[in-house]
């Protein structure tokens, strides 16, 4: 039968294991020479001992088991973490300049044995300039210790407060009591108020029983007229007005003694027919407006009639600011408005005319009373006198173009005018008394 194995030799006709050869202590566990010679390899071509030769030390070299290493081979893709300075480039070969941002003076060489580009550091070696710490002035850095000291006084003190303030709580809680901010506190109920009801005083006794005429005489306040020449618009408005402290000093204490409050009226110039404060007029008459207690002058006539007679015009602008003073006193009175009234209940144009009447000539004879009062510091004397009484004597309705009776008759306003200059007294003026005739 063929061999089954030339390496063992086990499985041989003539070297077939007995029994228990591969138990332990069998006839396996004892290697025969026969077993070893079966056991090599079939090497015939190599010439080696078949012992395993003379033991060699360890420690000692063994030139025959070094050998050099050889060199690993060349990747040209491989990379390294350090892979040694670069190669010097050969001499006149081109360099390739630097890429990224353009400079002043061209690109950058780069590589081995280049000149550098720049003369000096990059950067200063100086350090930067410091900045001079800021000084102050001993006038400010006392002025901020002092605010400083006063911030913390006040801070102090608020503490204080609160600390006793809060100790005041702990102690009577029941003594302040605690009101949210958001709680609006309860509203007091008002007091109980009287209801005053004040007497109606009837038109006809303000018109006819008024204060005013128990009052006596005007005082002489010694004014003189003024010296200026009412020759020009400004120069007509300045003599108004020069005259206007005269009457207030005289008329003053009158109204206050009556009862009433005393207000001083103002003095403008009538620049149209319709003023600015809703009071219409004649545009050549002054008048009176008692909304805004307004004096309104016709400058335009008295400028002619100074032209053409100065001392007769500067008469008449005396009597006509005395008469338009006299509305002013009716006014502070309640006289004025008392007349208004009973014109308004008027059931005839007539009856209404009447009561204009009434507080025109009132008005005159207010007027007549303060020049009588005053008439030694004004000069109304002689030739002045004369010409007062003779305009007083030629003003009335008649001489109105449109002959509307509202103002009185020129003997009317004698009548009334006459009286009043001797008396100086407002007891003269109580046309609201009088019988029709004398209103005419």
């Amino acid at each position: 039968m063929p061999e089954e194995n030339a390496d063992t030799g086990v499985g041989t006709a003539g070297g077939s294991p007995k029994p228990g050869h591969f138990l332990p202590g069998g006839a396996g566990d004892v290697l025969t020479e026969s077993d070893l010679a079966a056991a090599r390899p079939l090497a015939a071509n190599r010439q080696q001992p078949l012992g395993l030769g003379k033991a060699r030390s360890i420690s000692a070299p063994d030139s025959t088991l070094r050998h050099k290493a050889r060199p690993l081979p060349t990747d040209p893709d491989a990379t390294g973490d350090y892979s040694g300075p670069p190669m010097a480039p050969l001499t006149g070969a081109h360099r390739t300049p630097l890429k990224g941002t353009r400079r002043t003076g061209g690109p950058r060489p780069v590589g081995w044995h280049s000149n550098p580009t720049r003369a000096a550091a990059q950067f200063s070696a100086e350090p930067p300039p410091v900045k001079p710490p800021r000084h102050y002035s001993r006038a400010v850095i006392a002025g901020l210790s002092a605010l400083v000291l006063i911030i913390l006084t006040g801070a102090t003190v608020a503490g204080f407060k609160l600390i006793d303030s809060y100790g005041n709580t702990v102690d009577n809680p029941l003594a302040q009591p605690s009101v949210k901010k958001s709680q609006l506190p309860m509203p007091i109920p008002p007091d109980p108020t009287k209801t005053v009801t004040v007497p109606v005083v009837p038109d006809l006794v303000r018109l006819r029983q008024n204060k005013l005429y128990t009052v006596g005489k005007l005082p002489a306040v010694t004014c003189k007229e003024p010296a200026i020449k009412p020759n020009s618009q400004s120069a007509i408005l300045n003599y108004y007005k020069a005259l206007l402290p005269c009457l207030n000093n005289a008329w003053a204490p009158v109204v206050k003694k009556a009862g009433y409050e005393f207000r001083s009226p103002k003095v403008l110039l009538q620049t149209n027919q319709v003023a600015a404060n809703d009071c219409t007029g004649e545009e050549s008459v002054a008048y009176y407006c008692p909304s805004d207690e307004t004096i309104n002058i016709s400058w335009k006539e008295d400028l002619a009639y100074y032209k053409n007679s100065p001392l007769a015009a500067r008469i008449w602008m005396m009597d006509t600011m005395a008469h338009e003073y006299g509305h002013h006193v009716q006014n502070m009175t309640e006289i004025l408005t008392a007349a208004w009234s009973r014109g308004g209940w008027a059931k005839t144009k007539a009856e209404k005319l009447e009561w204009s009447r009434r507080e025109e000539l009132q008005a005159d004879c207010l007027g007549a009373a303060f020049l009588g009062a005053n008439k030694k510091s004004l000069g109304l004397s002689g030739e002045k006198l004369n010409l007062w009484e003779w305009e007083s004597q030629h003003t009335g309705d008649e001489y109105n173009p449109k002959k509307v009776r509202d103002h009185g008759s020129r003997k009317s306003h004698w009548l009334w005018s006459e009286p009043a200059f001797k008396s100086a007294s407002p007891a003269s003026c109580n046309t609201f008394s009088a019988p029709a005739k004398k209103v005419s």
